[in-house]
């Protein structure tokens, strides 16, 4: 057999991780309500499938936004021939209006600054190529996406340094961290060419403050390397306080705006994986410059950018989308946080993302990362539920892990919250007593009292009653 290269047949794209293999484990029993109904659900896929709805209805209005309709058919031939990697004006136009809209209009963004990759993951990679040399590295707090390894390390040569984040202070950045993993970087001969931030965070479903924004500006300008800030989940963010962007902070404070990048896509914001439109927004002229030369390797298709374009284009609807799938979001979160608080389970307070971070180190028969990885086998192979295990995210803590909750309809979340509660009342050892449940000032607690502040269009504060679950209820 002629030998294949080394990238072909290491293992860097990572799929060794338990992230993966509770993929793995969901492909080949998957949930269905009538055909598999005792298959695993996934609950490791953040992908946010609440306002398809929504969108559907504004498709149905606007045929012409498809090539593949009557009303679409006439741009047909302009959109399927040749398109340059600099993107179709509208759709770059489009684009960095949402972006704007997005983070309240409280910035604007230059169309000619935008370049298009293949996902969030092209983009990742792109901007790794761009900055580091193989060998070099990046800093990344802990606990962070496991595709990372991936996306940055795989293709490239990058090394990725954890900047460690600690649940005694809820995972925040501190200046401390970030020195103690430059130093360690130092002491490995590594050469830091950046810092690499997801803001909200995945998977914790936090948001970064901007003081703490601007002591990582203050820290990157002061070692003078690159920050890349991931603001993929802009637009998830359900509460207060609200998202502030690093596009922000750079105008607030004195920096080398060379040094700023922004990964930014629609896969979490719209809830369009599969359209694959990642986005690299640098303020640095030759970046943008490099990274469209290498987007040609990974471009959006000419067809989802006319759709993408035709959508984005239309103020009222997007004004309507990020409000509902604020609202929307904001109900699944509240409905999974309070139902895992009444069967004992707690998690870390969050207002962004598609997820919470679940705290299950009471059920640890020891405090390590074998004991939880035994537990994540249970929550796979008997309660059929896949979640992603914390050390899979270099968590250093074992007992973390996350949950998706936007990936399902409301009758599949309400069996895995049955498969929770059930799960749980058989670890009676576990239990703790009703009134002392989630007391934690650092951890989730949700009260509640009234089924209908669920169903109310108009509810949107942390503070409102919550329902009495009839999982919770029944008591077979």
């Amino acid at each position: 057999m002629v030998a294949m290269s080394k990238i072909a047949t290491g293992n860097g794209h990572g799929e060794n991780s338990p992230y993966f293999d509770g993929w793995k484990a969901y492909e080949t029993n998957p949930f269905h309500p009538t055909d598999r109904p005792d298959g695993v659900i996934q609950m490791g896929l953040a992908e946010n499938q609440l306002c398809f709805d929504f969108i559907e209805k504004w498709l149905m209005k606007h045929p012409e936004a498809s090539l593949c309709t009557a009303e679409g058919v006439n741009k047909f031939k302009e959109t399927a021939l040749f398109q340059d990697y600099h993107g179709m004006p509208e759709f770059r136009q489009a684009v960095a209006k949402f972006m704007g809209k997005v983070r309240g209009d409280r910035v604007k963004f230059d169309p000619d600054r935008i370049v298009m990759s293949g996902g969030a993951t092209g983009a990742h990679e792109m901007v790794a190529f761009c900055l580091a040399d193989p060998g070099e590295a990046f800093l990344v707090p802990t606990p962070y996406y496991p595709g990372f390894d991936r996306d940055l390390r795989w293709r490239t040569g990058v090394e990725l340094v954890p900047v460690v984040c600690e649940s005694n202070n809820n995972f925040k950045i501190t200046g401390n961290a970030l020195e103690a993993a430059y130093k360690k970087a130092q002491e490995a001969k590594l050469r830091v060419k950046g810092l690499l931030i997801t803001n909200p965070s995945n998977p914790l479903g936090t948001i970064l403050d901007r003081e703490t924004l601007k002591s990582i500006v203050s820290f990157i300008n002061e070692k003078n390397i690159h920050l890349i800030g991931d603001e993929i989940y802009a637009a998830t963010v359900f509460m207060e306080p609200e998202f502030v962007s690093i596009s922000e902070i750079i105008e607030e404070v004195e920096c080398n705006h060379d040094l700023i990048h922004i990964v930014y896509s629609l896969s979490k914001d719209m809830g369009f994986p599969g359209f694959r439109v990642g986005i690299v927004y640098s303020y640095n002229d030759a970046v943008v410059s490099c990274a469209r030369k290498m987007s040609s390797f990974g471009l959006v298709s000419s067809q989802t950018q006319h759709l993408i374009a035709s959508m984005l284009s239309d103020d009222d609807f997007v004004e309507n989308f990020i409000a509902e799938s604020k609202k929307k979001l904001f109900k699944r979160h509240k409905l999974f946080t309070w139902s895992l608080s009444q069967v004992g389970i707690c998690s870390l307070k969050s207002n962004a993302g598609l997820f919470i971070w679940m705290d299950l180190r009471k059920l640890l028969k020891e405090k390590t990362f074998e004991a939880e990885m035994d537990l994540w086998r249970v929550i796979i192979d008997e309660v059929k539920l896949n979640v992603s295990p914390g050390s899979s995210f270099h968590c250093h803590e074992p007992g973390w892990f996350r949950v998706c909750f936007a990936n399902m309809d409301d009758n599949t979340m309400e069996i895995a919250l049955s498969r929770i509660r059930t799960f749980m009342l058989k670890n009676n050892e576990a239990m703790v007593p009703r009134n002392k449940l989630c007391r934690r000032s650092s951890l989730k607690l949700s009260l509640s009292r009234r089924m209908d502040d669920f169903m109310s269009p108009g509810i949107m504060s942390p503070h409102s009653p919550l329902p009495q679950s009839p999982l919770v209820r029944a008591r077979t």
